[in-house]
């Protein structure tokens, strides 16, 4: 018998393969990425996909990171670890026949055993699109402020959150999050006809960090705030931050870096 359990372990250990996924989607109609019993969300279609692929099969899907309810992405990884035969491409076939409309694969490749989609990411980049007009088409896609923002002030504040801080302030109560100490390498804010986007670049995000961050600089742009407000986020307990959550339908994850 315990001849037997080492060929069996020793078997699934050749057979099984990680594979490199990378997705978009349309976050509106989900409850965001992580698998929850009793809601909708992308990691939870993506379960149901590979229980159609691969059957009785063992297998485990991990994203870079957790995108909230109404979070969309255009470049999101996730690692596939299951043992099969299929090649990438066809595995990315199958995925894309059986998603909903609004998940799309983007690409499926081989990956070293060792990878992992969350530990190994050195930086996740997110976008914010705000809006200066109404539009007929953009609702779940753009924060539309009636407000004239005065941009040059945003910009300006922008950079009080580059480097090492702690964005306790900004962040809601996350078990799972041991620090709230994030690395943020640049903000970016350009304006562009119509738009205002904002794009934050960082070594990962606490939950709820950025659309309050964004919220934050939409209320420097009202005159509502200022840059010593933010200095005093940064450096002392505040729940302010948490009365100017943005809303997620502006938000987009945009690329996660890897080595």
């Amino acid at each position: 018998m315990p001849a037997k359990k080492s060929f069996q372990k020793t078997f699934q250990k050749i057979t099984s393969s990680k594979f490199k996924l990378i997705l978009e989607y349309d976050g509106t109609r989900y409850s965001g990425w992580q698998r929850q019993p009793d809601a909708r969300t992308i990691q939870g279609e993506l379960y149901k996909a590979a229980n159609n692929i691969f059957g009785k099969v063992r297998f485990d899907i991990q994203g870079s990171g957790r995108t909230d309810s109404g979070v969309h992405a255009l470049y999101q990884v996730a690692h596939l670890e299951v043992a099969t035969e299929l090649p990438a491409k066809i595995i990315n076939l199958k995925f894309n026949d059986l998603l909903p409309h609004d998940i799309n694969i983007l690409s499926v490749e081989n990956a070293s055993k060792n990878f992992h989609a969350r530990h190994d990411a050195k930086k996740r980049i997110y976008l914010y699109k705000i809006s200066k007009r109404r539009n007929a088409f953009g609702k779940n896609y753009i924060w539309w402020i009636k407000d004239d923002l005065k941009v040059t002030k945003m910009k300006n504040t922008c950079q009080l959150f580059i480097g090492m801080n702690d964005f306790s302030s900004f962040a809601d109560n996350d078990p799972e999050e041991k620090s709230t100490k994030v690395l943020i390498n640049n903000v970016e804010l350009i304006e562009k006809e119509d738009l205002i986007l904002i794009r934050i670049t960082g070594s990962h995000f606490l939950w709820k960090m950025i659309r309050r961050i964004i919220g934050v600089l939409v209320e420097i742009g009202r005159g509502k705030l200022t840059g010593k407000d933010v200095e005093r986020f940064l450096t002392q307990k505040s729940d302010m931050p948490k009365k100017f959550t943005a809303p997620p339908a502006g938000l987009y994850l945009e690329k996660v870096e890897y080595e």
